[in-house]
């Protein structure tokens, strides 16, 4: 019982709960963390993780979550672990649901990407078309699944829900008949289900919506196929539209300056900046810049006051002026890239797909300060938290701090 009342109360400011942290912003909290690390240098603890998944692990207080897909057979076991996260041992491993058929998924993808949010004594988790669900954070006890919003996923599902005003929005673009939707955080209803009102060539697309209060109103910026949309929150009623053509979008957009910043395309993406407060298309009248070299297909951007950081899947960094699209750098840093850029100890983090990490100073000047990494695949990105970062690899969770 006493633990569960301490999970109850507010979040720390030294947590993170969800993709990208507290504020969604993906900046660290708390004391510095070592920016120098391999696989026994700085290492507090390594533990292995059953199965495969993508989710970045979510931090509250001394206790961690993260989601994983257990192959069971010819199925797989959906499963949410909580962990200490002091010592990295499993408080508990919950099965949230057993899946007979597996759809296909991309190579690089998994059936436990989206991060689970945890708050006020509950962890919410979604693995895409294969359901959602709430559990009690002390216990792991199953409060409620939803399997209602079934579509077609094409190459698996990516985004995380957001929770926002008591309810969870996401993002369902399969390759038929793309929705967003609201489900009640409490219930696990669906409040809302709207359809895409752009009919795409290429309707699937797996990005984190960002909410947002514009005008009075909080707004689910989705962008999809073809098209950037916001959502009235409560309603599920479009309130504008951008058009640009794309596909497979992941990056959360950014909201800031009076600018929804996002990216509309994986094959050939471009980052677009788009004034807030318009009604319908406001393609022809709300677009502030687009950014198209080296801009990103997955990893969402990070910004710092008015410079925005950012790298492309191929490994091409970048910083431009958030408000107007001025481009200040463009670097090589080499590899390949999913996992989005962290500010931490006053530094820039970008951390490939084969766990090596290059921080650079946040300034309109390129300038490296450290190298390092680990073994393994890293898709996921790290979580921050107990003066420790918790990294994800394909096998291993480890907590880098200092001794």
């Amino acid at each position: 019982m006493k633990s569960l009342c301490l999970l109850l109360l507010l979040l720390l400011p030294n947590d993170w709960p969800k993709f990208r942290g507290a504020q969604a912003d993906a900046h660290a909290p708390g004391p510095p963390t070592p920016m120098q690390w391999s696989d026994s240098e700085n290492v507090r603890w390594k533990v292995p993780v059953p199965g495969l998944g993508w989710s970045s692990p979510s931090v509250v207080g001394k206790r961690l979550w993260l989601t994983t897909a257990v192959p069971d057979g010819n199925g797989l076991s959906l499963r949410c672990l909580c962990l200490d996260a002091d010592s990295g041992k499993t408080l508990w491993d919950t099965e949230v649901r057993k899946v007979a058929e597996v759809p296909k998924i991309h190579t690089k993808n998994s059936h436990a990407s989206p991060t689970p949010i945890v708050d006020k004594g509950s962890v919410y988790v979604h693995f895409g078309a294969l359901g959602m669900a709430r559990l009690n954070a002390d216990d792991g006890k199953i409060v409620w699944l939803n399997t209602e919003l079934v579509y077609p996923p094409l190459h698996g599902s990516g985004g995380s829900p957001v929770l926002h005003d008591g309810l969870l929005a996401i993002v369902c673009d399969g390759s038929t008949d793309p929705f967003v939707a609201a489900v009640e955080a409490e219930s696990g209803k669906v409040l809302w289900k709207q359809f895409r009102s752009i009919k795409a060539r290429i309707s699937h697309s797996f990005v984190t919506v960002s909410v947002a209060e514009v005008d009075g109103k909080a707004l689910v910026m989705a962008p999809g196929p073809d098209h950037f949309a916001a959502y009235d929150l409560h309603t599920g009623d479009e309130v504008f539209r951008v058009l640009a053509p794309g596909w497979s979008v992941v990056p959360q957009p950014i909201v800031a300056h009076g600018l929804v910043i996002y990216n509309h395309d994986y094959d050939n993406p471009e980052l677009m900046a788009v004034r807030l407060g318009g009604k319908g298309d406001v393609t022809e009248t709300h677009v502030a810049w687009r950014q198209k070299r080296g801009a990103p297909s997955t990893p969402t951007p990070l910004l710092i006051g008015e410079d925005l950081y950012y790298v492309s899947d191929d490994g091409i960094a970048s910083c431009v002026n958030a408000v107007s699209g001025e481009r200040y750098w463009m670097e090589r840093l080499g590899g390949n890239f999913s996992a989005s850029p962290v500010f931490a100890n006053g530094h820039v983090l970008f951390m490939d797909e084969t766990g090596h990490a290059t921080w650079i100073k946040p300034t309109r000047t390129f300038e490296t300060v450290g190298k390092c990494e680990v073994p393994g695949r890293t898709l996921a990105t790290p979580a921050f938290a107990n003066a420790s970062m918790y990294l994800r690899t394909d096998e291993f969770l480890y907590r880098i701090a200092a001794p």
